[in-house]
């Protein structure tokens, strides 16, 4: 048997969604056969913001034991989906920071070859779903990387309306993660770990 594909689900999270959206990608890609390493992005906002927002503050405490990524888990991958709510627009500064940390693996030529897919949140409808994920796949560009995008490929993608990742709008936190998010975030999971593996198994031939 080939060995299984090792992704790592790297995100940041303040409130909570994209963690949500994060485990169920890691349980689906697991269900699918490959190993995975779920990261969460070190928090860069001081302690007064955070505790201005009662939710940011619940997670931040919630999520204190989950690991912060590091050039290793980017290095041991096959695939890596990055998750990150949108910022204005744009990748959370958070998220980023990290991304802005690879150089060392980037010069190396290990950032290419590898699939890479992405997930977002919102706050509102038209609050940046698709800009946020083209802005992330530019770096991917950069890496050598290969985007795989869940498309419509899947009677579920024709539900949420996002070709680019699975995006969910948040209402300010009124709209909890539910199916439609969650079949988005499965498909993509499952997509991502069956194109990484037919990638893994031809380099390997």
């Amino acid at each position: 048997m080939s060995e299984p594909v090792k992704l790592a689900v790297i995100y940041y999270s303040s409130t909570g969604t994209g963690s949500e959206i994060a485990n169920e990608i890691a349980a689906a890609a697991e269900k699918a056969g490959a190993e995975v390493r779920v990261r969460k992005a070190e928090e860069l906002a001081p302690q007064s913001a955070i505790d201005s927002n009662p939710a940011w503050a619940a997670h931040h405490a919630a999520t204190a034991d989950v690991p912060a990524p590091t050039l290793d888990d980017v290095d041991w991958a096959d695939a890596v989906i990055f998750g990150s709510p949108t910022r204005y627009g744009n990748v959370a500064a958070q998220l980023k920071q990290f991304i802005d940390t690879l150089s060392p693996l980037w010069a190396q030529g290990k950032l290419a070859d590898k699939v890479y897919s992405g997930f977002t949140s919102t706050a509102t409808q038209r609050g940046g779903h698709e800009s946020t994920l083209i802005a992330l796949y530019n770096t991917i560009h950069h890496f050598g990387g290969i985007v795989v995008a869940p498309g419509y490929t899947d009677a579920v993608k024709f539900v949420d309306g996002n070709p680019y990742g699975t995006s969910h709008f948040t209402a300010n936190g009124t709209n909890p993660v539910g199916d439609e998010t969650r079949n988005a975030a499965r498909h993509q999971a499952e997509r991502v770990v069956r194109i990484a593996g037919a990638l893994k198994r031809g380099l390997a031939a």
